[in-house]
C-alpha cells in the first residue's frame, strides 16, 4: 500500500517542481514578444529636431532606397549570429540558435494545429495603424507631410522628426512580424526566416492603396500567390520564381493603372511640328 502512495507523492512533487521551474523561467526571462513591444515603444519615442539632418536623409540618400538596402545588412547580421555567437552547440553543426523556451513562444489556439496568437497581433496591428493615421494629430501630420512636404514644413512639422518617427515605427512593426514568424512558427532563429515577405510588402502596400485596412485584404491576395506558386511547383513542376514574376507583373499593372487614371496620354508630335512651322 505504501508503494502507490509513495508514487503519488513523488508525482505530485515532480509536478510542483515543474511548475516552479516554469514560473521561475518566466520571471527570469522576459518573453521575446514583450521585449519587442517595449523596443518598439522606445524607438517610437525617439525624435530629432535638426531639420538639416532630415533634408539630408530625404534628398540625398532617398529614404526608401536606404531602408531597402539595410535589409541585406540585417540578413548578413543574422547569418553571422546564427553561425557564430548564437549558434546552438548541440545543433549537429547546423546553423541556428537554441530552441526558444516556452516563455518566448507564442501559444497556439489548438493543440494539434499551428495557428497561434500571431494571427490576433497581425489583425490588431492594421487597426491600430488605421486609428493612428486617421484619428490622431500625429497621423494628420504624417498624411500632410506625405502629400505636401513644403506645406507641412511651413505649418511647423519637423521633417527630421517625421522621417525618423515613421521609419522607426515601420521598422518596429516589421520587427514584430519577424518575431511572430520566428517565435510562432519556427521556434528558433535560422539563417533564412523570410522568403522575401519584406519586398512583397511593397506590393501589398500599393494594392491596399496605402490604407491599413485595405492592406489586410491585399495581404491575403498575395498570400494566395505564395500558396499557389508552391502548389504549381509541386503539381506542374514549374519554377518557384513563377509566383515572383506574377507578383511583379501585378505591381506594374497597378502602377500603370494609377498613371492612366490620373494622367491622359496624348501624342503631341504633330501639334508641336505644326506650331513650329507656323512660328
Amino acid at each position: 500500500a505504501g508503494g502507490p502512495a509513495g508514487l503519488q507523492v513523488a508525482i505530485k512533487r515532480g509536478q510542483r517542481a515543474k511548475e516552479a521551474a516554469g514560473s521561475a523561467a518566466k520571471r527570469a526571462q522576459l518573453p521575446l514578444l514583450g521585449a519587442t513591444v517595449i523596443g518598439i515603444m522606445a524607438f517610437a519615442g525617439i525624435g530629432l529636431s535638426d531639420d538639416v539632418t532630415g533634408e539630408f536623409l530625404y534628398s540625398l540618400f532617398m529614404v526608401i532606397l536606404v531602408s531597402l538596402m539595410l535589409v541585406y545588412i540585417a540578413e548578413l547580421l543574422l547569418v553571422y549570429l546564427v553561425h557564430g555567437p548564437w549558434r546552438n552547440p548541440q545543433g549537429w553543426g547546423f546553423p541556428g540558435t537554441r530552441t526558444f523556451p516556452d516563455a518566448a513562444v507564442l501559444p497556439v489556439f489548438f493543440a494539434q494545429h499551428r495557428l497561434h496568437w500571431g494571427l490576433i497581433l497581425a489583425l490588431a496591428a492594421p487597426l491600430l495603424a488605421w486609428f493612428l493615421v486617421a484619428k490622431t494629430r500625429f497621423g494628420f501630420r504624417v498624411r500632410l507631410f506625405g502629400s505636401a512636404p513644403l506645406a507641412a514644413r511651413h505649418a511647423g512639422v519637423s521633417s527630421t522628426r517625421m522621417i525618423w518617427m515613421t521609419l522607426l515605427i515601420g521598422g518596429g512593426l516589421a520587427g514584430l512580424a519577424g518575431v511572430i514568424e520566428a517565435s510562432g512558427t519556427i521556434g528558433q532563429l535560422v539563417p533564412i526566416i523570410s522568403p522575401g515577405y519584406g519586398f512583397t510588402a511593397i506590393i501589398v502596400a500599393f494594392l491596399g492603396r496605402l490604407n491599413p485596412i485595405g492592406i489586410v485584404a491585399a495581404g491575403l491576395v498575395l498570400a494566395l500567390t505564395y500558396l499557389g506558386g508552391e502548389a504549381a511547383q509541386i503539381s506542374l513542376g514549374v519554377s518557384d520564381k513563377v509566383a515572383r514574376v506574377f507578383q511583379g507583373m501585378l505591381l506594374f499593372f497597378v502602377l500603370g493603372c494609377d498613371t492612366l487614371i490620373h494622367y491622359r496620354i496624348r501624342l503631341v508630335r504633330r501639334a508641336i511640328a505644326s506650331a513650329l512651322e507656323k512660328s
